[in-house]
C-alpha cells in the first residue's frame, strides 16, 4: 500500500472508525506494520503532540 501517506493515513483512520478495529486489525487488512499504522494516523490525521522546546 505505496502512494501518498496522507491519503493512506485517511483510509486507516477512516477503516478503524467505521469498523470499530484495531490497530493490528487495520494493519494486517493494509499489509503493514502497526507501527507504521500509529504514525501515519497520529502524524498525517494531526493527532500527533506538539515536541516541547525545553
Amino acid at each position: 500500500m505505496k502512494g501518498n501517506m496522507e491519503e493512506r493515513a485517511e483510509r486507516l483512520a477512516q477503516y478503524i472508525i467505521e469498523n470499530r478495529t484495531t490497530v493490528r486489525a487495520a494493519a494486517q487488512k493494509f499489509g503493514i506494520s502497526k507501527s507504521t499504522v500509529h504514525m501515519d494516523v497520529s502524524k498525517w490525521n494531526g493527532l500527533q503532540r506538539p515536541k516541547c522546546g525545553i
